[in-house]
């Protein structure tokens, strides 16, 4: 059999791959492409010519596509092939179908979604997903809730825990999210050139933030809280105006809880920046602004209410049934996802992997404003992250970065 040893494939591989394990008929026409843009993995789109059916092939080899220093477990392709079955099963249409894991060659099938965009673009092209914050909210109460101690098992969670160990994907994350944005440790940094000084002098100055930030760091590496997707921005979800679909779950594993919310919440913040530098027409970019914050704040606000209430349902320990248990609980939940709002705020500006919500600002003036704006508040979020209790309170932050930004503009 040609598939019985690793390689990485080409797109004829995928083609042959997709014959010899029976994921189309004998006589299948099939073309193939290879349609990854992101930094780790091989996706292949391998469709049927005369039926128009097609399916997505996504291999994972021994190092990042983004750089061969990055050595990763194979791993990792087992578990999001297990992640995915799980969303399926957690959270019914809010994933794509998978069909078929292969360990030898570290590669698993998966419904083709090609029909939807990915969210990042979407929100470039300043498209409104009028059903995005319910959608989203619901897949992460749905995700996270239903895999904490408070309503699993205790030994079944802990069995999970053990299987869903994934220490390398983890340590790319404890240095790129971290460690390197705030200080540049290992000189890898990439800063925007024009910002370079103020970076140095804003965030590697600044002792109390690294301080709360190794705060942040070491809860990620020990609360083993839920079975969170580790990675879940705009570049990880596909939609149009009436789905939703989250993807790319390959950094999973169990932790704390914030730094899924905080993620979404801070993408939508990347594309906030880009619509206020890039719209032209004025009324046409107050609206678009005004539906992201209402997105931004309609996440954290949604988040809570459908916690909270999948809590008075679910909640199998007695002790959670007590007053104001679950209120802390998720108090502290919207806490720690302020907190993680700033790190991937800063971490896509100053780190090694960019988004193009910013990097696709042309005008220079505009992305540098851009760019300060989203670190000032940043450094809010980190620094007073409990004060974040709601979704007004993320909006005003974000808001209030704009307005001094705008001060300190008009000086320089």
């Amino acid at each position: 059999m040609r598939f019985d040893r690793f390689f990485v494939m080409q797109p004829d591989d995928a083609i042959a791959y997709a014959k010899e394990r029976g994921f189309f008929p004998a006589d299948a026409e099939l073309e193939s492409e290879e349609i990854g843009d992101g930094n780790i993995n091989y996706v292949f789109r391998v469709r049927d010519r005369r039926s128009g059916r097609s399916l997505i092939i996504k291999q994972g080899g021994e190092t990042a596509r983004i750089s061969d220093a990055f050595r990763i477990t194979p791993d990792r392709v087992r578990i999001e092939y297990e992640m995915l079955k799980r969303y399926n099963e957690l959270a019914p249409g809010l994933a794509p179908e998978v069909y078929a894991y292969d360990e030898v060659m570290r590669a698993f099938a998966m419904e083709d979604l090609s029909h939807l965009s990915i969210m990042r673009r979407a929100l470039m092209e300043h498209r409104k997903l009028p059903h995005f914050v319910e959608h989203i909210t619901t897949f992460l109460v749905q995700t996270l809730f239903y895999t904490t101690d408070v309503a699993m098992d205790p030994k079944v969670k802990k069995a999970l825990v053990r299987r869903f160990i994934n220490p390398d994907l983890c340590e790319i994350t404890e240095d790129l999210v971290y460690t390197e944005p705030f200080t540049d440790a290992k000189r890898r940094n990439d800063p925007y050139p024009p910002n370079r000084e103020w970076i140095e002098r804003m965030i590697y100055g600044d002792d109390e933030l690294r301080r709360e930030v190794a705060k942040l760091k070491w809860q990620f590496m020990s609360e083993a809280q839920a079975l969170i997707h580790g990675d879940l921005h705009t570049g990880s979800i596909f939609v149009d105006e009436r789905e939703t679909k989250v993807i790319d779950p390959e950094f999973a594993f169990f932790g704390p809880i914030g730094y899924d919310v905080g993620n979404v919440v801070a993408n939508l913040m990347f594309a906030w920046a880009n619509a206020g530098a890039t719209m032209e027409d004025e009324a046409a970019r107050l609206d678009y602004l005004h539906w992201l914050e209402q997105a931004i704040a309609g996440v954290v606000d949604r988040f809570r209410a459908k916690f909270l209430a999948a809590w008075h349902q679910d909640a199998r320990d007695p002790l959670a049934r007590g007053i104001g248990v679950a209120e802390d609980y998720v108090d502290r939940v919207i806490v720690d996802s302020a907190g993680v709002t700033g790190l991937e705020l800063a971490r896509r500006i100053i780190g090694l992997a960019h988004v193009k919500d910013i990097t696709s600002i042309s005008d220079p003036e505009k992305r540098l404003k851009a760019e300060r704006t989203l670190l000032r508040a940043a450094k809010v979020f980190i620094l007073d992250r409990y004060r974040h209790l709601d979704g007004s309170a993320f909006v005003a932050t974000l808001k209030t970065a704009h307005r001094e930004e705008e001060k300190a503009e008009r000086r320089r």
